[in-house]
């Protein structure tokens, strides 16, 4: 409880380290849509050094469902360029736990799986993007249902890199055509948080045969008569990676539950 008020107090001068600490502390257990409005949110993969080239490779290869924001040092769990005393043993609510390619847990803390040859890969995520929107008046129904967005498998390949490769995942929101093409010029400014989407109506064009049973993320809101889905590339991609590739061990997080760090979202835009 202290940890907690400790945060809140801090909220004012660095709302985004103060999430981590609320994190940290267990204060926060849940998805962190909506935790520290205006800064950006991260996506998670962790793994061995022999594994880290090539990933490194097959996200500068698929910059739209991967986008880079920073790569960690082989054992450090800071991530300096990001934020202030970052621990990513224990400042995410929910991470996943793969050896050989098979999830072997999901837990709130991976201090006891830590290594000294881990190499940490934060990606930017679609929370960053969803601000600008809000912003514009644009609707959100998962947000305004406080509910993770809905994700998918795709038909479109990746664009391998030794044994990583597998199938784009996507997201996504249900919009008036109005607000997406609006959704469009908008999300096209934000490149390192997936960028425009990917694609828009007949779902069953990209493999998307159910559009009612998303792979991961929440249940999706039910589709009016005047709403088209629209799809962005979304970072669950790398775990499907992952779990072609099958390394030997490798750590990401729980989808919708991110890496909160000290940056704006205003300053991801490149206009």
């Amino acid at each position: 409880m202290e940890a907690a008020v400790t945060a809140l107090a801090q909220m004012a001068d660095n709302p985004g380290h103060a999430a981590r600490l609320a994190i940290r502390s267990g204060a926060h257990s849940t998805h962190t849509a909506g935790l520290a409005p205006g800064y950006v949110q991260a996506n998670l993969a962790i793994m061995p050094a022999a594994d880290a080239q090539a990933f490194q490779t097959f996200c500068q290869l698929n910059p739209k469902p991967c986008p880079m924001l920073a790569i960690g040092a082989p054992g450090d769990p800071s991530l300096p360029s990001l934020g202030k005393d970052i621990d990513l043993r224990t400042d995410l609510p929910g991470y996943r736990v793969f050896r050989d390619g098979v999830e072997i847990d999901v837990n709130d803390d991976i201090s006891g799986y830590w290594r000294d040859d881990l190499v940490s890969f934060p990606l930017g995520c679609s929370f960053s993007f969803e601000e600008a929107l809000l912003l514009d008046d644009i609707p959100l129904r998962h947000v305004e249902r406080n509910e993770c967005v809905a994700m998918y498998r795709t038909n479109i390949d990746t664009t391998p890199s030794g044994k990583f490769g597998g199938k784009v995942v996507v997201s996504m929101r249900p919009m008036k055509p109005a607000d997406a093409i609006r959704a469009i010029q908008i999300t096209s400014r934000f490149p390192n948080v997936h960028g425009a989407p990917i694609h828009i109506g007949l779902p069953e064009d990209i493999g998307v045969t159910d559009i009612e049973n998303p792979a991961f993320g929440g249940a999706p809101p039910r589709m009016r008569t005047d709403e088209i889905p629209v799809f962005w590339a979304c970072g669950v991609t790398p775990q499907v990676a992952i779990e072609h590739a099958r390394p030997s061990f490798c750590i990401t997080h729980r989808p919708g539950h991110m890496l909160i760090t000290d940056l704006k979202n205003s300053h991801l835009s490149v206009i």
